[in-house]
C-alpha cells in the first residue's frame, strides 16, 4: 500500500510518501518539504501569529496536492512541538482538519520519542541490545532508552535547535555572551533528567536521528575526515568553536547545510555536546530512520494486529 506521512514540525511541513508491505521495510517514493520555521511565528506568550497560520495552511495545501498526485491510499498527518505547545494550537488544528478534511493529530513528546525509538530499534535490530536514542528537532529534544521496541524511558525537553536559537542566541556571528548563556541553559535542563537517564548508562549503542545530527556528522566528516555516519564527542568539540565563529552566510556555504539549518546548527551542536558530555557518550551512530518511519511502522503493526 502507498502511504503518505505529513509531518508538521517546527522547521518544515514535510510530506513523505512510502510504498509499504507488511513484513517488509517502508520504501520512500517521493517527498515534498516546505521550509516554514513555524516556531519563529510564535510570540512570547505562546500564540502563533496570523502570518504564521497563513503560511502553515499554504504549506499544508501544497503538501496535500502532492499527496493527491502521488496516488497514495492513506494519509497519516501529525504535528509536533510547535503546535503542541502553542496556546492557539488546538484552534489552528481544528480549522485545518475542517477545511482540508484531514485528521491532523498532535503527538505528545513521549509519543514522539517512543515512535522515533521504534524506528531506530527496527533499523538496528534486536542484536543491537540496549539502545539510547537522541533526536534533536526544531522545537524539542527527544531521548529514549530501552531493550525492547517500546522504550523503558521516553522523554521530551524544550531543547530544539530552532527554539534555542530564537530564544538565546544573538549577533552574527553569535556573541560569546549569548553562546555561554545558551550552554548554561542547556546544561541546566539536561541535569534535571540525568538521574533518570544515568540508570541506563550501560546502553550497548547510542543512536542519533534527525537532520541536525546528520548535518553535524557530515561536517565532522568533511572537516576532520571522520566517518560521516557517526559523531565522535572529541570531534564535535573541535568543530563547535569554528561553527560558532562563522557568520550565518558562511555556514550556508558549508556542504549539506540548508538556509534553515545554517541558522540553528550551532544551537544543535551545543545540545549534542551537552548530552554526550553529561551521559559520557563517546560516539553517536546516525540512524537513517526517524519519526516518520516510526509512524509508518506503528501503523503497519496496527493493521497487522
Amino acid at each position: 500500500m502507498r502511504l503518505g506521512v505529513l509531518d508538521v514540525g517546527s522547521n518544515t511541513v514535510h510530506l513523505q510518501v512510502f510504498d509499504t508491505f507488511i513484513g517488509s521495510r517502508p520504501s520512500p517514493t517521493s517527498n515534498l518539504k516546505v521550509e516554514l520555521r513555524l516556531a519563529e511565528y510564535i510570540s512570547s506568550d505562546g500564540i502563533v501569529s496570523a502570518e504564521g497560520v497563513k503560511r502553515l495552511r499554504d504549506a499544508i495545501a501544497k503538501c496535500l496536492e502532492a499527496y493527491r498526485q502521488s496516488e497514495a491510499k492513506e494519509l497519516l498527518p501529525f504535528a509536533t512541538s510547535a503546535l503542541r505547545e502553542s496556546k492557539n494550537g488546538s484552534e489552528i488544528i481544528g480549522g485545518i482538519n475542517r477545511d482540508f478534511d484531514i485528521d491532523l493529530q498532535v503527538l505528545s513528546g513521549e509519543e514522539e520519542a517512543s515512535m522515533t525509538f521504534l524506528a531506530a530499534r527496527r533499523w538496528y535490530g534486536w542484536s543491537s541490545g540496549r539502545l539510547l536514542m537522541v533526536d534533536i528537532g526544531g522545537g524539542s529534544l527527544e531521548l529514549a532508552v530501552g531493550v525492547n521496541e517500546s522504550p523503558d524511558i521516553a522523554l521530551s525537553l524544550p531543547l530544539g535547535a530552532l527554539r534555542l536559537t530564537k530564544d538565546h542566541l544573538e549577533g552574527d556571528p553569535y556573541s560569546k555572551k549569548s553562546l555561554r548563556r545558551l550552554s548554561e541553559y542547556v546544561d541546566a535542563q539536561i541535569s534535571e533528567v540525568l538521574p533518570t537517564l544515568l540508570q541506563h548508562q550501560d546502553s550497548d549503542r547510542s543512536i542519533g536521528t534527525s537532520k541536525t545530527l546528520r548535518t553535524i556528522a557530515r561536517l565532522c566528516g568533511d572537516w576532520l575526515q571522520d566517518d560521516s555516519k557517526e559523531i565522535k564527542v572529541d570531534s564535535l568539540r573541535r568543530i563547535l568553536p569554528r561553527l560558532s565563529e562563522m557568520t550565518e552566510e558562511d555556514r550556508r556555504d558549508l556542504p549539506g547545510v540548508s538556509a534553515t539549518r545554517a541558522r540553528q546548527i550551532v544551537a544543535g551542536a551545543v545540545v549534542t555536546e551537552s548530552i554526550m558530555r553529561n551521559l559520557e557518550i563517546r560516539k553517536l551512530e546516525i540512524c537513517p530512520w526517524a519519526l516518520r518511519e516510526g509512524i509508518i511502522l506503528k501503523w503497519l503493526d496496527w493493521v497487522k494486529g
